[in-house]
């Protein structure tokens, strides 16, 4: 590791303004800047108005500075310093902290990392341990945009691509991979490979053996058919091994020398050079080792930043905020989370409905608890009972109280583990960290000789021997599941951040957060769905409202002219500027007049009215594209005059009363489902509205789950899903019937829908339409993404008289009970049915009671005998069970 040492000069890095006594060393310069840097940080926590003990800090500081010196990495601190304080000056946002860096007040003062390691118990032994010399390890992340330009930047400073560059990355043979591949080598046919390959567990890092024993039907098939049992043994011996090589998501190595004295290089397909060796190996030359990580949500949470600014003239300072916000914690525990940095998963929202955080450590909690080991174990719903008063909170000893009392009496970090030996046991948090790493490894002669050291220490300290032996197993089985604090804290910040945004700059967050996402469907479908329920406004893009991307304007968010398909950016550069020019667009033929056509054809216009962005010209859709030819006509003469030095003198006139009057003639505009199949095939999204709209109460009524939950599910069920059939492709069986996959498009995304021949036949007519269909099947989770596999199929304006349940009709009209019984009586009689159907009634002292009618009055669900049960006894009264 000395050998790699960094010799760094200070004119290669960024000074302060005041000079450098050439005494200086790169430890005594790390001190300075440290030391300064804390006195900033402290200015911080004054205006947050945070409580703080500055002796605290400075001796915690003065600690980690000592172990940094001995250990010999203050050139590692500097560097890492130079280039986030580079990123910064550039504007390029980064993020809080990631993984155990976030535990050093030194990070913390040299702003490497935002989060406040004394504010929240993070320990610096779980960063740099002085006990074990490892090589430090500081994961950064930037915002997407801006994460090339500072490897570029880090690449250029310290001594070009000879001395840094980038990691290589090696893909094995996995077992499911590997039986692929020797499939297609062996010539089997895919529907052979793939069944093969699907027998095989969903499970992280499992083996062919494993597999093997797990799925009995390896057997069957490998007796059944040789060629099977070949490639089950040539997948077996070559399982494991390096398949491809690629450039490493983040890692980067930098050398004081040339990187040829201590590896050997590899160039790739697009001439990028990388080292020859993984990680592992590298480290273990002990090259310096940074990663470079790109965050999407910095991206945007800088862009809603921008957006606020622009709209409400804004500058908010969003790591100023207050982690205490009431309206951010209300959007928290009513689990309005969609586009919230960790916390949109459907998972994670049903946990935060059972957790309903109100501090800012029950989120850092969240992100550590939300992970399989946790949740099976059951400590999470002790957690939640224990904070809500359902389960007592309880310590083997008191001195465990400060320790747990922040997890609810549960062992929850890495650093409680630490902190549990240290006080207990008397372990240096040095050797506790030890003892931490030997409980995740689980070696059993390490694990004897750390069980001794801590009884001896709890002994020393009057700690009754069997409860210290409890305490350890205790530890030992919690430390499986440990996180690492530093981590979750880092981004539970991150998470708060983009709460705080949606829950009071709704608008700005949702353009940004739109913007970034809008090569992913799915997502986008999602989030303008839940725009749609906050009340939020979304427009389709306008000539003369739009920016490139998202805006906020007049209360509403505005789709971007970058979102329309076939419109380039020289096209929405020209549209804009020519807006500016003008002020804003008051016909097509002005449109086609001002913007350059040679950068804006045909399609690019069509693309606009399509999509809706020329609807403030004040003309319907259908006539402008009807008008459109003879506009850009008008247009291009004009521009020709224009080039000429020539004017027309009939430019207003003609204008009025040929190409907008259109000579008299009258076009009608679209209907709703043409205008919407429009916005589809301009954007990719339904803007204006969604087929599905029209059918919010059978959705509501008549499924019971939708893409975004089946793409969640991680195990076969029963669904009723209802959507659109946004695409049908055709297939054949091995056996030469007829098949089909469909895609099917909700309010949510989108899923894969399996048709066997069976079911295929007798709905292939209805998939060739746009109408609605309701799915009822059962989710395949295999693969990457589960599909569901159809049991039946029909339209979903069928769903009513299809129905076979239960049906219950809600009273809560007081003082009119006789009436209203016999009103009921004669809509239940002239609508009957085979539903169980049940009458529930409410008094005024909230009692309920649940009657069951007599079979004569069951009825079949119908939209007459719902209009009629709802005008009787008001929206909602009627439910489908």
């Amino acid at each position: 590791a000395e050998r790699c040492e960094l010799e760094l000069e200070f004119d290669k890095l960024n000074l302060p303004d005041y000079p450098v006594p050439e005494s200086y060393t790169l430890e005594t310069y790390l001190e300075e800047i440290s030391r300064k840097g804390l006195k900033d940080r402290f200015m911080e926590l004054d205006r947050l108005g945070i409580d703080f003990d500055r002796s605290i800090y400075e001796k915690r500081l003065e600690e980690e500075l000592g172990i940094i010196q001995r250990m010999g990495y203050p050139g590692y601190f500097l560097i890492v310093w130079d280039f986030i304080k580079h990123a910064k000056e550039k504007d390029i946002p980064v993020g809080p902290g990631r993984g155990s860096a976030a535990g050093s007040v030194v990070a913390y003062a040299l702003k490497i990392t935002d989060i406040d390691p004394m504010q929240y118990g993070l320990l610096f032994e779980r960063f740099l341990n002085p006990e074990r010399v490892s090589m430090p390890d500081i994961d950064i992340d930037f915002c997407m945009d801006g994460r090339d330009d500072v490897i570029k930047y880090v690449t250029e400073k310290y001594g070009g691509n000879q001395n840094v560059t980038q990691i290589i990355t090696f893909g094995s043979m996995n077992a499911k991979g590997v039986i692929r591949d020797v499939g297609r080598v062996l010539d089997m046919t895919y529907g052979e490979v793939d069944k093969l390959a699907k027998l095989v567990p969903n499970k992280l890092n499992i083996t062919l053996d494993d597999a093997f024993k797990e799925e009995k039907q390896f057997d069957k098939l490998r007796k059944e058919n040789a060629k099977v049992a070949e490639l089950l043994d040539i997948a077996k011996s070559l399982e494991g091994l390096q398949r491809h090589c690629s450039t490493h998501a983040a890692g980067v190595v930098i050398s004081s020398k040339a990187l040829t004295e201590f590896c050997p290089l590899y160039k790739g397909g697009n001439d990028e050079v990388v080292t020859q060796y993984a990680m592992g190996s590298v480290e273990k030359l002990g090259l310096l080792k940074m990663d470079f990580l790109g965050l999407r949500t910095l991206t945007v949470i800088n862009n809603a930043l921008r957006l606020i600014k622009q709209s409400r003239e804004k500058d908010l300072d969003i790591s100023m905020i207050p982690l205490n916000d009431a309206e951010t914690f209300k959007l928290l525990c009513d689990a309005r989370t969609l586009g919230v940095f960790q916390l949109e998963s459907s998972g994670m929202r049903d946990l935060l409905k059972k957790l309903k955080p109100d501090c800012f450590e029950d989120i850092i909690a969240l992100l550590a608890m939300y992970r399989p080991g946790p949740l099976e174990s059951g400590m999470v719903d002790d957690y939640v009972k224990r904070k809500h008063g359902t389960m007592e909170l309880k310590f083997d000893l008191p001195q465990l109280r400060d320790i747990l009392k922040e997890t609810q009496g549960v062992i929850l970090y890495q650093e409680q583990v630490m902190k549990i030996a240290s006080v207990l046991a008397g372990f240096s948090l040095g050797d506790a960290d030890l003892l931490r790493r030997a409980m995740g490894k689980k070696k059993p002669e390490e694990m004897a000789a750390q069980r001794e050291k801590f009884i001896t220490g709890s002994e020393a300290n009057q700690i009754d021997l069997k409860k210290a032996e409890k305490i350890f197993d205790l530890m030992e089985k919690f430390a499986g599941y440990g996180f690492n604090k530093s981590h979750s804290a880092a981004y539970a910040q991150v998470s708060y951040q983009t709460a705080y945004l949606k829950a009071h700059y709704p608008l700005e967050f949702f353009g940004a957060l739109i913007t970034s996402d809008m090569d992913n469907t799915d997502k986008v479908l999602r989030y303008i769905h839940d725009c749609r329920e906050m009340k939020i406004s979304v427009q389709p893009p306008d000539v003369n409202l739009s920016d490139r991307d998202f805006s906020v304007s007049d209360n509403k968010l505005v789709f971007g002219l970058g979102a329309i398909k076939n419109v380039g950016s020289k096209a929405i550069d020209n549209i804009i500027e020519a807006r500016q020019v003008l002020g804003s667009f008051k016909s097509l033929t002005e449109l086609c007049e001002s913007v350059d056509l040679q950068l804006a054809n045909k399609r690019v216009f069509e693309s606009l009215i399509k999509s809706g962005a020329c609807d403030s010209i004040g003309q319907n859709r259908a006539k402008m594209l009807k008008d459109l030819q003879a506009s850009m006509e008008k247009g291009q003469a004009k521009q020709r005059d224009k080039q000429l030095g020539q004017s027309s003198m009939f430019d207003t006139f003609a204008e009025d009363q040929v190409f907008e009057k259109g000579n008299g003639s009258h076009v009608n505009e679209w209907n709703e489902m043409d205008r919407l199949k429009f916005e589809k095939e301009s954007i990719g999204f339904y803007i204006t509205g969604h087929p599905l709209d029209r059918f919010n109460k059978d959705l509501a009524w008549f499924t019971d789950a939708t893409s975004a939950s089946v793409a969640e599910s991680g195990v076969s069920k029963a669904v009723s899903i209802a959507g659109i059939p946004i695409k049908h492709l055709p297939k054949t069986t091995r056996k030469g019937d007829k098949m089909g996959i469909i895609t099917l498009e909700d309010l949510h995304g989108s899923v894969e829908v399996i048709l066997w021949p069976e079911i295929y036949t007798e709905v292939e007519s209805l998939l060739q339409t746009e109408e609605p269909i309701l799915v009822r099947g059962q989710v395949d989770s295999e693969g990457n993404m589960p599909k569901v596999i159809a049991k039946e199929v029909f339209p979903l304006i069928q769903a009513k008289q299809r129905f076979k349940g239960r049906v219950m009709i809600h009273f809560r009209t007081l003082g009119l009970e006789k009436d209203t019984l016999y009103a009921v009586k004669e809509i239940l009689a002239a609508n009957k049915g085979n539903n169980d159907t049940r009458l529930h009634f409410i008094s005024p002292d909230n009692k309920e009671r649940v009657v069951t009618v007599s079979e004569d009055l069951r009825i079949q669900p119908s939209d007459a005998v719902i209009e009629q049960i709802q005008s009787l006894l008001g929206e909602d009264a009627i439910l489908f069970e």
